[in-house]
């Protein structure tokens, strides 16, 4: 069988702690496939190429065949030319007594810039998954500036969240979160999102069950598990003293390694996807949805899945906040 031609991807905010945790996954073949040859190209800014340049070094030391060039460079042009997958970690971090105003001032030049810069030298097939926060209104900052790149091709990373929810699913019902599938999270990457067990499935003796039917605690699934999942990021913050890295990067590599492959027959997944009107949330954001993802790496957003006045409250919550925040990066054009 003829070797695959190298596919080019790049990472930006590459000198990071999430790219760090990343960059190992991608190149040993667990995101693409262990036959699948890469061309990285790492982004990050200028007072942080010296750290690329030893991120560089190690990808180096790793002496695996599946990467066939590392670039290394401040520019976004140069990183994002001919690409066929865009991870963009880089974002403006929020500091201490930062308005979130002033953060979303920060990140909306950013992802202006790399918007045209995608929609200038990207493939217009490039794949962008935005994993900088506030994620969702910069992946539409992003895709409102590449024109030129089917509104399909942009996302923003949820699947952090949904790995949250299975955990946490697991863990209350001893099982391994293997088990579980078709958990949802609505809405923004914030602490208004809605994690939704409703319609989420356990295997139990090889038969998948009802989750919440086995678990039999509603008030747990709409209370304890909900903020939990909620807070989860400022838990691990004030645990670790950073924020999440690992379990990130290993969200990331499930994004785009469904996206790249299609998801199981009979499971979705959830994304950050620009809203079409499903569940009557306007246009206009992007939201997280339940999705399913076919052999030719097209998404499609679950439709008719049952919702209680709690789930449609809750969805109307993460899409308002949604709202405002595409209001406020509108108004600073």
């Amino acid at each position: 069988m003829a070797a695959k031609t190298p596919i080019k991807v790049c990472v930006t905010g590459g000198a990071g702690q999430i790219a760090y945790s990343l960059l190992l996954q991608l190149a040993s073949g667990r995101v693409f496939g262990n036959d699948q040859p890469l061309i990285l190209h790492l982004l990050d800014i200028e007072p942080c190429l010296e750290k690329l340049k030893g991120v560089v070094m190690e990808l180096d030391d790793l002496a695996l065949s599946l990467i066939r060039e590392v670039k290394a460079t401040a520019d976004p042009m140069e990183a994002f030319a001919d690409i066929d997958i865009a991870l963009l970690l880089g974002a403006f971090p929020r500091l201490k007594g930062m308005e979130r105003k002033d953060l979303l001032a920060k990140n909306n030049a950013i992802f202006i810039e790399q918007g045209k810069a995608l929609d200038a030298v990207a493939k217009k097939t490039v794949k962008v998954v935005v994993v900088g926060n506030p994620c969702n209104t910069n992946a539409l900052t992003a895709m409102n500036n590449a024109t030129s790149i089917p509104r399909q091709n942009f996302s923003c990373l949820t699947r952090l969240d949904q790995n949250r929810a299975k955990s946490q699913l697991a863990a209350r019902l001893g099982v391994s979160p293997g088990a579980i599938k078709n958990v949802i999270i609505w809405g923004n990457h914030s602490s208004t999102q809605f994690p939704d067990a409703t319609h989420a499935s356990v295997s139990i003796d090889g038969e998948d069950k009802s989750l919440p039917g086995v678990l039999s605690d509603d008030f747990w699934l709409k209370s304890e598990f909900i903020s939990t999942i909620q807070q989860r990021g400022a838990s691990v913050i004030k645990a670790r003293g950073l924020s999440s890295a690992m379990s990130a990067a290993k969200a990331i590599g499930d994004h785009i390694h469904d996206w790249w492959f299609g998801t199981e027959n009979g499971v979705y997944t959830s994304m950050g996807v620009p809203s079409d009107g499903s569940y009557n949330i306007p246009e206009g954001v992007m939201y997280s949805f339940p999705v399913t993802i076919d052999k030719e790496r097209n998404y499609h957003i679950v439709q008719n899945l049952s919702r209680d006045n709690f789930a449609t409250e809750k969805m109307k919550e993460t899409y308002d906040e949604l709202k405002a925040e595409a209001e406020a990066a509108a108004a600073l054009v």
